[in-house]
């Protein structure tokens, strides 16, 4: 067994393991500087962030219990969801893998040799790295920065899924509503036309009437079918998003909108701790700075402690006994003494990779930020949109109005009549087109929160 000196060469050994110090920079967070308030909140800022922001089933604000159901699927059953929570299971064996460098590796070993002598062995040996410059600690420390960073991108993709999934889906709706306009609008075009023929037989109208309402109804025969077709592709792209087949989806048309949620109100100091794609960039930085560590520690050597015990005898029935003992106990030693360059050289990379890793991370919080303006903006100023084309199709809808009665009075000619039709057409698209973008509008700013999605 190990003597004393034996013994207090161990304790010296594993103290000094513990004791060591992690090679390279501590990890400090850089200094972000955040506006005081986002430019665009402007008078519409409310006082307090707005219960959406830290939701996780945020989609049902909307209240559809369809996009409900797709959303529940897309959570099980995107594949892209798949491959990024299985990159997250693999980052995190990674770091149990690293995590086992801390702890000795044991070997055992039995062998019998024919000859003479005839012999038998059966030992078992140990050996640990001691982390007496930080090395391990720093690999560790990496390891679990990348396998938060990949929880994180996990925690984004999901929230990027459930988003495109929500505005495909508002954009399905937005067709059907499309669609139930043109085909109420071919209706009306088709019964105009049959009156204009009846007025060219009666000789109070002209064959350029007809032509014209003519042309009229084949523009908006032909914009429906378009419309059908746009229907067709989103009903195709929501089956792939929920890890179906384009065949094994089908939803009834529903010529309405879902819900406006309230916009969300967002402060800057908080997008940093609720959006999953900083976080990510955060940790990925974090792990490059471990990394500057794991290469300087590259230049002491390494120190190992070896550990063996077993038997070894001419006779397997007496292996086991005092004087076919052996055993051995001592530490080990290697270092580099000539590399060409090569640690300096990976110190540099590793510095320029924390550089590029800090880069990576203030852009991502810049692109946020600019995310959240352009969305601020965009959801107050098509509110304002709306109130203003409301008063346009109001108008739209009287001139058509007028414009028929004058028709059927005779005082007004068919052209005045399918302008003010068209005109009533186009500013009814514009509405339910501007209804669609103020819902894509705050969804995509609940997105920009972090959508309550905590990586």
């Amino acid at each position: 067994m190990p003597n004393c000196v034996t013994k207090r060469l161990l304790s010296l050994l594993v103290a000094a393991s513990l004791a060591g110090c992690a090679g390279g920079p501590d990890y400090a967070r850089p200094r972000t500087d955040l506006p005081a308030a986002f430019k665009e909140a402007g008078p519409w800022q409310a006082a307090a962030a707005h219960p959406l922001a830290a939701n996780p089933t945020w989609w049902k604000a909307l209240g559809d219990p369809v996009l409900d159901g797709l959303e529940q699927d897309v959570a099980i059953n995107n594949q892209n969801l798949k491959v990024a929570e299985a990159q997250y299971r693999a980052a995190r064996a990674a770091a149990d893998i690293v995590h086992a460098g801390e702890l000795p590796v044991v070997t055992g070993n039995a062998n019998a040799a024919a000859g003479k002598p005839r012999s038998f062995g059966l030992s078992a040996s140990a050996t640990w790295e001691l982390d007496l410059w930080g090395s391990i600690r720093r690999q560790v420390e990496a390891a679990e920065a990348q396998a938060s960073a990949s929880g994180a991108d996990l925690a984004a993709a999901r929230l990027s899924a459930q988003v495109l999934l929500a505005q495909t889906y508002v954009q399905l709706r937005a067709a059907d509503l499309q669609g139930a306009l043109y085909r109420r609008s071919v209706a009306d075009y088709q019964r105009f036309l049959d009156l204009t023929r009846n007025r060219v037989a009666a000789g109070t109208a002209s064959p350029l009437d007809v032509a014209q309402a003519e042309t009229q109804l084949g523009t908006a025969q032909a914009q429906m079918i378009d419309l059908q077709n746009q229907r067709a592709q989103l009903e195709h792209t929501l089956a792939t998003l929920v890890g179906k087949a384009p065949a094994a989806l089908a939803l009834n048309a529903d010529a309405r909108l879902p819900t406006l949620p309230p916009v969300p109100a967002l402060i800057p100091s908080t997008l940093l701790e609720s959006r999953p794609d900083i976080a990510a960039a955060e940790r990925k930085m974090a792990a490059a700075n471990a990394d500057i560590g794991i290469a300087n520690a590259a230049y002491y050597p390494v120190v190992n402690l070896g550990a063996s015990f077993g038997y070894r005898g001419a006779s397997f029935s007496n292996l086991l006994t005092a004087p076919n003992r052996i055993w051995s106990l001592g530490p080990s030693l290697a270092a580099t003494l000539f590399e060409g360059g090569a640690r300096d050289a990976a110190i540099r990379q590793a510095g320029a990779g924390y550089d590029q890793a800090v880069a990576s991370y203030r852009q991502t919080v810049l692109s946020a930020f600019q995310e959240v303006e352009d969305n601020l903006s965009a959801a107050h100023l098509l509110e304002q949109e709306s109130e203003a084309q409301a008063r346009a199709l109001a108008a739209a809808a009287r001139a058509r109005e007028i414009a028929e009665n004058q028709y059927r009075a005779g005082v007004a000619s068919a052209l005045n009549v399918i302008t003010a039709q068209t005109a009533e057409l186009s500013a009814t698209a514009n509405s339910v087109s501007i209804a669609s973008r103020r819902l894509q509008a705050v969804l995509q700013l609940l997105k920009n929160s972090g959508g309550g999605v905590t990586p």
